[in-house]
């Protein structure tokens, strides 16, 4: 070998190390042991169903969260179609957990392993709030996956997803958890899920396969993606760990779920509010109403409270509030951190249940409402039909608001009942100008009002 030919060699040879080097260096991780140890657990779900729903499966998200679910080119009319899903065996013994639309309104589910096998699956039950499902085969010594122990995952993270997507089996996608805690309600303004938003490549067809950690853990359930193409665009969603631990233990135990409930209707505190509540930041849910006979009202919480710490968990916004009390056994005795005419109280609150077809009201509580007089409004009377209808004793009905006032700028419109200023109920016109000509210039007030029925607080700061 020439001197030219040795010098080439060696170069390429110190090419090759110095980019192995660079590779393991660089901190990638490297999934091959998880793929081959775990894909045996992950199983394709097939659907049959004689009439099928919409191809984007639950209806109560907007257009852009589609759920992953879809069905294959349609057979003639009349004619049952198959659809396709994904999911993962959580026990030796054959449960499985795959998302709800996958497997809702099924005639007939299988299941097919990777080694080509088929079982035909058994609902043991569905949660649709969760979008989780718990299916079983008749199988032993099956390979399965574990939940993760705990939440905690951080954002930065590398996870991988094992699943079908477009039906193409066992499809393997990696990247990193963008975020925690994402509230996505449904149109029903539930949201009993915290989401973990991650930016792995998930499809139609992945719906209800496994998020994976580094250490081969189930992290998450597949669940959503945000899309305007139908394909992954880098936004998708999944239902964390303790979540699907929940709620598979409770459908093993009884096939429903029953979750926490506290008994009120809640909004965010902006900017405006937690200044006129006396907060150095916005943070909390606030009580816009409680439920009669509700573990809220037993509890002794009102209308107006800032609820900040719940079962020692901190609230930041009001959407966290669902997430903790749906996750709490019903009947545990919890302690509730408040603040209440700019004071931080605590309460204890023995946490009710919510059944599997009851509802909780809650509100996503965009600001708009009032003031009089010096604020810019009239107001007169409420009529006695308005206050039965919207069930309470007294207030005063908005008739007019100035342009350019405190009121309008506050976003109060005309039709919008007053039955709170500051921390004074209003019971009549008298009352409220007699409250509103005691304010201090220059300071926030809460306001609750009732609009369309709906109740809600808005900060209105007085004019000087």
């Amino acid at each position: 070998m020439n001197v030219e030919a040795l010098f080439k060699s060696t170069s390429l040879a110190w090419l090759i190390l110095w980019s192995g080097a660079s590779l393991a260096l660089s901190g990638l991780p490297d999934f091959t042991d998880i793929v081959r140890e775990k894909s045996p657990a992950v199983v394709k779900i097939l659907v049959e169903q004689a009439e099928p729903g919409p191809v984007d499966g639950n209806p109560q998200i907007p257009e852009e969260l589609r759920r992953f679910f879809e069905f294959r080119d349609g057979p003639p009319p009349g004619q049952e179609r198959m659809g396709l899903g994904s999911g993962f065996i959580i026990s030796e013994d054959g449960y499985i957990v795959t998302n709800n639309h996958v497997v809702e309104g099924a005639d007939s589910v299988l299941v097919r392993m990777i080694d080509r096998s088929e079982y035909t699956a058994e609902i043991v039950g569905t949660d649709p709030r969760s979008d989780l499902a718990l299916l079983r085969i008749d199988g032993s010594d099956l390979p399965m996956v574990e939940l993760a122990d705990d939440d905690a995952l951080e954002v930065g993270e590398w996870v991988l997803a094992i699943g079908s997507p477009f039906g193409l089996d066992y499809s393997v996608s990696a990247g990193i958890i963008s975020a925690k805690g994402r509230s996505l309600p449904t149109r029903e303004n539930e949201n009993y899920v915290p989401f973990i938003q991650s930016d792995v490549a998930i499809n139609p067809g992945n719906s209800g396969g496994p998020l994976f950690n580094l250490k081969g853990k189930v992290v998450g359930v597949n669940s959503q993606i945000f899309t305007r193409s139908g394909g992954s665009i880098g936004l998708s969603f999944a239902v964390p760990a303790p979540v699907a631990r929940n709620v598979v233990e409770q459908l093993k135990e009884t096939g429903r779920v029953t979750r926490g409930w506290l008994g009120v209707t809640i909004q965010d505190v902006d900017k405006s509010l937690a200044d006129s509540f006396g907060l150095d930041r916005p943070e909390g849910a606030l009580v816009v109403s409680v439920s009669p006979g509700s573990p809220a009202e037993d509890a002794g919480l009102e209308s107006g409270d800032i609820i900040v710490t719940f079962d020692g968990s901190s609230i930041p916004t009001s959407a966290s509030l669902p997430h903790i009390v749906g996750l709490i056994t019903p009947g545990k005795d919890v302690e509730v951190e408040i603040v209440r005419d700019r004071k931080r109280l605590t309460r204890d609150v023995k946490v009710g249940g919510l059944g599997a077809d009851e509802r909780q009201a809650s509100s996503n509580g965009k600001s708009d409402a009032a003031s009089g007089g010096r604020l810019g409004m009239t107001v007169e009377a409420v009529d006695a039909q308005n206050l039965e209808q919207n069930g309470i004793s007294g207030g005063v009905i908005v008739r007019g608001v100035v342009p350019g006032s405190s009121a309008a700028e506050a976003g109060v419109r005309v039709g919008d009942l007053i039955t709170l200023v500051d921390t004074q109920p209003i019971k009549s016109v008298k009352v409220f100008e007699k409250v509103v000509e005691k304010l201090k210039g220059g300071q926030s007030v809460p306001l609750r009002l009732i609009r369309q029925g709906s109740p809600l607080f808005i900060g209105l700061k007085v004019p000087d």
